[in-house]
């Protein structure tokens, strides 16, 4: 396994604020990140995904969630589970997909998912909610942290002076990653196992 990074943002682009994970996606895609690091964006998640998983080291997952107050942001670990069924049959679960790359592979990469609770599920073309549009810096800057940037790193100038990192215990109380997440959520990682949930009529 190499010591590289892959971001994957997913969601449906026509569902309102499910759109989020891609858009945040394409906004690191923008950015002047390290070598090594790979972001997508994808509507689903389909079982291709485990072949880019087993090149990586780590993997950051990027989603809406329906279970998760609107705009709160959260960080949490992801374990490899079989048994992580997604809701629509036609796409598959993070850990769904992490259970299948240590199975084909003998180890799966380090793995999170940052998640930001949706307000608006209507269908809608890549336009979030204004609730769900003020978590995207959140969102970016948990990205960053778990990847492990801090101040300086070549982000381009609408982050490199507003971030810094946190450290393996979650943000100290001055960190700006912190305070730019705090109004939304915090972004201190989270073991919790809880599914990310989006509603089932969901297409993404």
């Amino acid at each position: 396994m190499q010591q590289h990074a892959l971001i994957v943002g997913y969601g449906s682009p026509i569902r309102g604020d499910d759109a989020i994970g891609p858009l945040v996606a394409d906004r690191l895609a923008e950015m002047a990140l390290p070598h090594g690091i790979e972001v997508q964006a994808r509507h689903i998640l389909t079982a291709e995904l485990v072949d880019d998983l087993h090149r990586v080291s780590r993997v950051i997952f990027i989603d809406a969630a329906a279970d998760t107050p609107p705009g709160e942001v959260r960080c949490r670990r992801l374990q490899p589970d079989a048994t992580a069924m997604s809701t629509m049959a036609h796409f598959h679960d993070p850990r769904e997909l992490l259970a299948w790359c240590e199975a084909l592979y003998g180890e799966a990469p380090e793995a999170w998912l940052v998640s930001a609770g949706g307000a608006e599920w209507g269908y809608t073309s890549y336009e979030l909610s204004d609730t769900a549009r003020a978590a995207v810096e959140p969102m970016i800057a948990c990205v960053l942290s778990r990847l492990g940037l801090g101040p300086g790193a070549e982000l381009g100038p609408e982050l490199g002076r507003n971030w810094a990192p946190e450290d393996t215990a979650g943000a100290a109380a001055g960190n700006n990653a912190a305070s730019l997440a705090r109004p939304h959520g915090s972004c201190n990682p989270s073991d919790n196992p809880r599914d990310s949930g989006r509603p089932d009529a969901d297409t993404g």
